[in-house]
C-alpha cells in the first residue's frame, strides 16, 4: 500500500459502487487489505444465528469494508472531494487540500 491519504475519524467521499456521491467518516482502516470501513457506506445484510444475546438470529445491517481507490477525501469548504499533497510544516508532515490549500489534519 502507498502513503496513506485517508485515515481514521476523516470524512471522506465515495467517486465509484453504488454509494457514489455519498460521504461519510471512516471507522477503521484496513491497510493490509488497502480498504478502509465508512459509516453509512456500503451497507450489508449479515445473517446472525440464534444465540442468547439474539434469540430469534435474523439479519442485521452493518458497514462492510470499501477500497480506498473508490474514497477521497471531502473537504467541507469546498464541498467536494479533493485531491491531496503532504507538506513538510517544521518537523511534522501535513496533509493539505489541493483545492483550497487547507490542512486536513
Amino acid at each position: 500500500m502507498s502513503i496513506a491519504r485517508i485515515k481514521k475519524d476523516d470524512t471522506v467521499i465515495a467517486i465509484a459502487g453504488d454509494d457514489a456521491g455519498k460521504t461519510g467518516k471512516v471507522l477503521r482502516v484496513l491497510p493490509k487489505k488497502g480498504m478502509a470501513v465508512v459509516q453509512g457506506l456500503h451497507i450489508v445484510k449479515k445473517a446472525i444465528r440464534r444465540s442468547e444475546s439474539a434469540p430469534n438470529g435474523g439479519f442485521i445491517e452493518r458497514e462492510a469494508p470499501i477500497h480506498l481507490s473508490n474514497l477521497m477525501p471531502f473537504d467541507p469548504e469546498a464541498k467536494k472531494g479533493v485531491r491531496i499533497s503532504r507538506v513538510r510544516e517544521g518537523d511534522k508532515l501535513i496533509r493539505k487540500s489541493k483545492a483550497t490549500g487547507k490542512a486536513l489534519d
